[in-house]
């Protein structure tokens, strides 16, 4: 796309389902890896990526010709075959339908990677389901409550 130029930053956040603690430390780098080489070959910018058990933050540069769903899309059912194929869970591995992106500027992107890699730190006093749904409040989201996660 020539004479394009663009600055986006998308902050993307999605869950196991359920929100079963099934990432394990063990395994966490290793996947966290994968999920940047499919950031990669789409083309696309990792800055930072970290998470939980039950849930993953990416922040990724993104370019004006990829759609975040499709991305997300990849990144989940990509990585969700790795792990599986990998062997590393007893049973049935699968993402939570759906995700949330929160767009950022490019003077916030310090506070943004120090917030995704303080994510044990941070978890110690609030649960995913409090920070998920501090998020969308804090992006003005419409949302209904008994729609945001299915659980065990």
């Amino acid at each position: 796309m020539a004479n394009t130029y663009s600055q986006l930053y998308i902050h993307i956040v999605f869950a196991v389902k359920e929100r079963q603690n099934l990432i394990s430390a063990n395994w966490k780098d290793e996947i966290y890896k994968y999920i940047t080489g499919i950031i990669t070959n789409k083309g696309q910018k990792l800055i930072a990526i970290n998470g939980m058990p039950d849930h993953i933050h990416i922040l990724i540069g993104l370019k004006p010709d990829q759609s975040i769903s499709d991305l997300v899309r990849d990144i989940k059912s990509n990585s969700s075959k790795f792990i599986k194929d990998k062997k590393w869970i007893n049973g049935k591995f699968e993402w939570q339908t759906g995700f949330g992106a929160f767009s950022y500027s490019h003077s916030q992107l310090t506070n943004v990677i120090h917030y995704i890699q303080r994510q044990e730190e941070h978890h110690k006093t609030k649960t995913f389901k409090e920070e998920y749904i501090e998020f969308l409040k804090l992006f003005n989201i419409d949302f209904k409550d008994e729609y945001l996660f299915s659980e065990i």
